[in-house]
């Protein structure tokens, strides 16, 4: 079997790897219907996040069972399935307080930029759709195994509700999926901050009712000006970034809240400031598992379409393209075709 390797920043080769087998009796193999390229795998191949040698690529999956182990009761052979980034049993203390990303038990799925791929504690990780879906649906269920989860857990880590007025800061596949949790979640105002045209357009079509193109103090006063000086309700930070998660505080009225899913890179944050800015913080790796059965029940439903962040498609052997083509955002979010 061939796959994506990292050797090093800017170097992933599509290559010979062994190919998946069952390991543990709660594992699963899924031949993959579609995979894709996130923005933290840019993290390493910009070799700001340094791996330790050549490291199998990608975490975002959904296919068909090929294989099960000899523990595994609820997934079956033959069935579509769709995952999330950390493996989860969903069965421990934190799995059923909702945050399988923080499983007793968790493990990193790594390895999905290729055609098969195990998974680690299936009966926990993975949702079975009720149907074999049509290709067309690919691309949006593929979207829900991270970034559309993600997406959806900034808006509910924000405390989005009815009404309310959001502030999105980031305009990557996440920050463009949190934009439409939030529609879905019923906010009245959106602002969906961004510099791209080509993303501000997708991001009015999720339902933002504003761009801005304004970042940092600047961004903040602009915020501050559309709301009267009041400041957003809830704002979702996308990014990761030191300026992008003090860009979200400062953005957010006393008493609202900032949901934060970018993978945190040098973000430092003053104990003084916080405190007196009566903003709550919550977020993390995004328990995606969660949120799946009523996220696949919402794409099947016409309800959403977040396979729209796909705007460039290549085929798995291409996928060094697709990370030039993130890496110098000529594409939003790459999808991948075995």
């Amino acid at each position: 079997m061939r796959g994506a390797v990292l050797y090093g920043p800017r170097d992933v080769r599509f290559e010979e790897r062994d190919a998946p087998t069952i390991i543990e009796p709660t594992d699963a193999v899924i031949r993959m219907s579609a995979t894709c390229i996130c923005g933290s795998d840019l993290w390493p191949y910009r070799g700001i996040n340094p791996i330790a040698g050549p490291t199998p690529m990608g975490h975002e999956y959904c296919g068909i069972v090929e294989d099960v182990g000899r523990a595994v009761a609820s997934i079956k052979p033959g069935q579509f399935v769709i995952g999330s980034f950390f493996a989860s049993d969903n069965t421990c203390p934190h799995c059923r307080a909702g945050y399988q990303s923080s499983c007793r038990h968790r493990a990193l799925v790594g390895g999905a930029q290729a055609p098969a791929l195990r998974v680690p504690l299936a009966d926990g990780t993975l949702v079975a759709t009720r149907d074999v879906p049509s290709d067309d649906a690919i691309p949006s269920l593929l979207a829900l195994s991270d970034v559309m989860g993600t997406g959806w857990f900034a808006a509910d880590a924000a405390n989005v509700k009815a009404g309310a007025t959001v502030a999105v800061v980031g305009d990557g596949a996440v920050g463009l999926l949190g934009v439409l949790s939030a529609k879905q979640m019923g906010a009245g105002r959106i602002m969906a901050m961004s510099r791209h045209a080509s993303r501000q357009k997708l991001a009015r079509e999720f339902g933002a009712t504003d761009i801005v193109t304004e970042r940092g103090d600047e961004g903040v006063a602009r915020i501050k000006d559309l709301t009267k000086g009041v400041g957003a309700d809830s704002v979702l930070e996308c990014v990761g970034t030191h300026e992008s998660m003090m860009q979200a505080i400062r953005s957010t009225r006393p008493g609202g809240s900032v949901g934060y899913v970018g993978v945190p890179h040098g973000v430092t944050l003053n104990g003084e400031e916080l405190f007196y800015t009566h903003v709550r913080l919550h977020g993390g790796p995004a328990p995606v598992r969660r949120f799946l059965p009523d996220l696949i029940s919402l794409v099947f439903n016409g309800k959403i379409n977040p396979g729209k962040v796909f705007d460039l498609t290549l085929p798995l052997d291409h996928v060094a393209e697709g990370y030039r083509a993130m890496d110098e955002r000529r594409a939003i979010k790459t999808l991948l075709r075995p």
